[in-house]
């Protein structure tokens, strides 16, 4: 019985069992339920093709599919101390930042970068809710002011999103600090005549809500997204009432008047372009580039024509 229970049932199972399945293929979205094809789901933008549930896009993608063809360089950073707390709790705060380093591939919770977005040259900063919750540290702060000083310099607009559970206790008061200190940075775009433009993905909460994510001159959010200072539970404990339908979400703050728009993630780029080249007194933007004419046999070619107004050669340059 030894020789059939450890060899030949082992043998048999082996031949006739199923394949196991990578557990990276498929995504299960939390709203509905679908499980849904992660080539399917990236192509989508990481929305669900059943419920239009938004779910999280990191910086990188996020500025792929925002930037023309994907080209982007990033904006330099200036580091930060470690550890100034010595912070402990369960593990020690340097611990968790390399376990989230490892696990995002990135330095930190926020990514700035510059390019063109529908050939209008902006400035752009995202969050990473996956890097600690996203959360607001002396990084970010850096990370914000750098976007600023970089978008006063090139003057050029300055396009965020945020995703954060707030400022982040590790850093304790040093982390609350960076509330005012992006509130100057903000009013720099402001003093210089550049736009501001903050795009609130799910969630932004806490002390992020509080300071840069609410100063835009134009403040647009995802559907669905969970925009706050403290959450609908907190609220519910404390005031012991039954909070409405809805309460904090996008949709909610569209109606009561605190955000501009909400709109879909596949339609942003095209809101974006609109509103910051409006904002700056640029025309349209070009949605497509004609073929130069081809000239027929015996004819001279003329010089093509620029596609678009700013193409266009100065007088007397």
């Amino acid at each position: 019985m030894n020789w059939i229970s450890n060899y030949v049932r082992p043998k048999i199972n082996s031949l006739f069992s199923r394949r196991e399945v990578p557990e990276n293929l498929w995504s299960k979205c939390p709203e509905c339920g679908t499980m849904l094809f992660h080539r399917e789901l990236k192509d989508n933008l990481n929305v669900c093709t059943n419920c239009s549930h938004h779910m999280a896009l990191t910086p990188r993608d996020r500025f792929e599919t925002l930037f023309d063809g994907g080209i982007f360089t990033e904006v330099a950073v200036p580091d930060t101390v470690a550890d100034p707390l010595h912070f402990r709790d369960q593990k020690k705060y340097p611990d968790r930042l390399k376990a989230a380093q490892k696990k995002t591939g990135e330095t930190e919770a926020m990514l700035v970068a510059e390019g063109e977005m529908g050939r209008t040259p902006i400035v752009a900063a995202a969050q990473d809710f996956t890097f600690m919750g996203g959360s607001m540290g002396m990084y970010v702060g850096n990370a914000i002011i750098a976007a600023a000083e970089r978008a006063v310099e090139l003057k050029r607009p300055l396009i965020l999103f945020s995703a954060a559970g707030g400022a982040r206790m590790q850093e304790g008061i040093l982390s609350l600090m960076q509330m005012p200190r992006t509130t100057v940075a903000v009013e720099m775009l402001r003093e210089a005549g550049l736009p501001y433009i903050v795009v609130l993905t799910h969630p932004t909460t806490g002390g992020v809500t509080a300071s840069y994510a609410m100063l835009g001159d134009v403040q647009i959010a995802e559907p669905n997204a969970l925009i706050c200072f403290a959450g609908p539970r907190v609220i519910e404990q404390t005031i012991r009432e039954k909070l409405p339908e809805g309460f904090q979400r996008a949709e909610y703050l569209l109606d009561h008047g605190m955000l501009d728009r909400v709109t879909h993630r596949k339609d942003l780029r095209d809101e974006l372009i609109t509103i910051t080249r409006m904002m700056l007194g640029l025309p349209p933007a070009v949605m497509g580039d004609l073929p130069a004419p081809v000239a027929e046999a015996g004819e001279t070619p003329e010089p093509a024509a620029a596609t678009h107004p700013e193409d266009e050669a100065k007088p007397g340059a």
